[in-house]
């Protein structure tokens, strides 16, 4: 299934003018808070009345303001995961999962229970309440309900604003599976880089109502002109296989040829993964690095250099492995005599890389 976004609305000082086309999988609405995210998935949700636009889901509209057609949101078939699980109280956990069956129009396409079940891990959960719950069980059961309602789209509204690091660890894997086993596409709103390198199928960088960039999450993030959620949330998006588990507590991964090392992470030898660099973890040398703690050399070739208006500057390099990024100062780009063109290596801390920032393989997407 395939997403069709058109908007235009005015919402105090935000002007909403934008239009994108969303593949399958996991599309992520990424940009900093105002940028307009969650406005978009208000008007998808129809809890909110555009000015002008129209929505659609693989040809089947929601709304179209110049035909004049406007489902009520209980007929749109969606499912709705908020920040906060948002479930009935006074239902068990299998109540609520089963809750939205009840509005599911006869004939819709549904999922396997127990399949959703299995997936999410919630299977001795369903005799309970939710207040007996963790934060991430929580959110595990309302993916449950919003799945098992027959959505022809879901909406995740910042679905891990609300929890912990160990929570939100505990809840991207299930987010993964979700993209990689359910054809139902999915709206995600965030503003964390780590989510979006480790979830997104395509990415909307948003900021001030309009549409900065759309595209792969390797080629958003890796774009230090779009910085939709700052200077910080600059990086590359490596696809990397595991390649064995040491016994001094390091995963190496093969990234284009190129052994990498990081902490020992929980993925299987032969499997494939995206990891995120941030840049400002990336530091660069014009000759081979001798004598340094850092396991990871990767060598390539200055594409480009942005200078920013501060101090720092944008060095993006080539190598085998894919793109990265590297924040540096703009006194370094000079000592350096860095220019595109320029071999150089790019090196990166083993602890730098963080276990946020490592995420399942798109599996067919």
């Amino acid at each position: 299934m395939s997403l069709s976004v058109r908007l235009q609305h005015d919402l105090n000082d935000l002007r909403l003018d934008l239009s994108f086309d969303a593949p399958p999988g996991v599309t992520v609405l990424f940009g900093r808070s105002g940028s307009g995210k969650t406005t978009i998935v208000n008007a998808v949700a129809g809890l909110l009345k555009p000015m002008a636009g129209r929505v659609s889901i693989d040809g089947w509209n929601l709304f179209d303001t110049e035909r004049g057609l406007w489902l009520p949101p209980h007929k749109r078939r969606l499912g709705y995961i908020f920040q906060e699980g948002r479930l009935f109280p006074h239902l068990t956990v299998r109540q609520n999962l089963f809750y939205g069956t009840w509005f599911a129009p006869k004939g819709a396409r549904r999922e396997d229970p127990d399949k959703v079940i299995e997936m999410l891990g919630i299977g001795q959960l369903l005799s309970r309440r939710p207040a007996g719950l963790s934060g991430g069980e929580k959110q595990r059961v309302a993916i449950g309900r919003a799945l098992l309602a027959s959505p022809r789209l879901i909406l995740a509204d910042e679905p891990l604003a609300a929890l912990d690091d160990a929570r939100k660890a505990e809840i991207l894997p299930y987010f993964e599976r979700l993209r990689d086993e359910v054809s139902v596409p999915i709206l995600y709103v965030t503003h964390s880089a780590a989510e979006v390198a480790r979830l997104a199928t395509s990415v909307v960088a948003l900021q001030d109502g309009r549409v900065l960039r759309h595209g792969p999450a390797s080629e958003v993030l890796a774009d230090p002109s779009v910085a939709p959620a700052g200077v910080r949330a600059v990086g590359a998006v490596l696809q990397v296989r595991v390649v064995r588990h040491h016994s001094d507590g390091l995963t190496e991964l093969d990234a284009g040829g190129t052994p990498l090392f990081l902490p020992r992470i929980p993925h299987q030898v032969a499997e494939e993964l995206r990891i995120r660099i941030p840049a400002q973890e990336v530091i660069l040398s014009s000759k081979p690095p001798e004598g340094l703690s850092a396991l990871n050399v990767l060598q390539g070739a200055v594409d480009t250099i942005r200078a920013g208006e501060g101090p720092g500057a944008i060095v993006s390099v080539k190598t085998p492995a894919g793109t990265v990024l590297a924040r540096v100062t703009r006194r370094s780009v000079e000592a350096l005599e860095l220019q595109p063109g320029k071999p150089c290596f790019a090196v990166i801390k083993t602890v730098a890389l963080a276990p946020q920032d490592v995420g399942g393989h798109l599996g067919g997407h």
